[in-house]
């Protein structure tokens, strides 16, 4: 039986453990927190991710506790007026073939582990992995508590702070993005009814945007804010954020927005970072999947579907040959897919956040009047992403 150390236990890592635990192999999961655990949050699982999710056996699991989108709609943060709109619900399933769904990380997790645990991989709590060498017969694995592990394949899911990145790329700085994040969530009974409706909605507005989504069937709103600043802050989403300042940043915008910042208590609050997409995701028996091979900035909403679509991709080349030859093989089919998104991320973000009026009228305007005349035209712009199949 092969064997594979896993080092991280978030969303990417437990996919790649429950994808290869039930091809047969030995899975060991090195995750350097005391309890597999991931702070209120969302996500949204667009249809790519939903496929993989089904793939992994999980999709049922996920859906139960799911809210699922009629639609997704960019409006003026400032009026609410409708910039586009792209019809989900059915109409996703029937135009991509698998549902767009909203999940909270913590539930996306639980089910992701309960499932690779049931599959038989070994989960190692305060566990971080220090650094991984290639040896005669396989992968030597060291921990920052001394103990050292053997396998032959180590698979790299360890975030944006990913030890093992820096060791395959010791040279790489990451860039400061010039933009600041909060996210967390806000109990829907707090809220009048119908304020937030069954819709991922993106707020724009000069230097900055806000995203907001219902999760649980509902029960809670989750919201995501993108403030343009000239100074950084760390990486990571774990550091309190100030809840008033949040509220300062979207000052006079819309009603509906005021109306769900006023019920914010606490937020998360981060740094974006870019990093340079010529890095090297693999070396030997070594690869990297995830955020630690692939961040990118979150305006596509895509790190999580990335990370689900590589543990399906990296199964499916690990059926196909020797552990050597199938990470190059990962890495030419995952590399110009992933670099696409990470480039309409990039570009997403500037059309969010439009600084003068004349921007905004010279872009979202035409928006506009193109979906008013075409309906489909936003869909059929996120057919080659949304539509893609990570099983064959």
């Amino acid at each position: 039986m092969q064997s594979a150390i896993v080092a991280g236990g978030g969303i990417g890592g437990m996919a790649a453990a429950l994808a290869l635990a039930r091809a047969g192999w030995r899975v060991t999961v090195c995750e350097q927190a005391e309890e597999i655990t991931e702070v209120g949050a969302g996500l949204q699982v667009s249809p790519n991710a939903s496929r993989a999710l089904r793939a992994l056996g999980v999709l049922d699991a996920v859906a139960e506790v799911a809210s699922r989108p009629e639609r997704a709609i960019l409006r003026d943060g400032r009026t609410g007026s409708t910039i586009f709109t792209t019809e989900l619900g059915e109409s996703a399933v029937r135009r991509w073939g698998s549902p767009y769904l909203h999940v909270h990380r913590a539930d996306l997790l639980a089910a992701l582990s309960r499932a690779a645990e049931n599959a038989g991989a070994e989960v190692m709590l305060g566990a971080r992995v220090r650094h991984a060498l290639d040896t005669r017969d396989g992968v030597a694995v060291h921990l920052e508590n001394e103990t050292r592990l053997e396998a032959d394949l180590v698979i790299g899911a360890d975030g944006i702070r990913s030890a093992l990145r820096r060791q395959l790329n010791e040279d790489e700085q990451p860039r400061f993005a010039g933009q600041v994040a909060w996210r967390g969530t806000v109990p829907a009974e707090r809220l009048p009814a119908g304020t937030v409706r069954p819709e991922a909605t993106v707020w724009a507005g000069p230097k900055r945007h806000l995203v907001t989504y219902p999760l649980r069937r509902g029960a809670l709103i989750n919201f995501v804010a993108v403030e343009e600043r000239p100074e950084g802050l760390s990486e990571g989403w774990v550091a309190p954020g100030d809840p008033d300042m949040l509220r300062r940043a979207y000052a006079g915008w819309h009603p509906q927005v005021e109306g769900l910042l006023a019920q914010v208590e606490s937020t998360f609050q981060w740094g974006l970072y870019d990093r340079p997409e010529q890095v090297t995701w693999v070396k030997g028996r070594i690869v990297l999947i995830g955020d630690a091979a692939h961040p990118m900035l979150p305006f596509m909403a895509q790190g999580a579907a990335m990370a689900l679509e590589d543990a399906v991709v990296l199964d499916r080349c690990l059926a196909a040959g020797n552990v050597a030859e199938a990470l190059r093989a990962f890495e030419d089919i995952r590399w110009r897919r992933v670099t696409r998104v990470q480039a309409r991320a990039r570009a997403n973000g500037r059309l969010f956040h439009k600084r003068t009026l004349l921007g905004r009228l010279t872009s979202h305007l035409p928006l506009a009047a193109l979906t008013r005349a075409l309906p489909g035209l936003a869909a059929g712009q996120l057919d080659w992403l949304y539509g893609y199949d990570p099983t064959i």
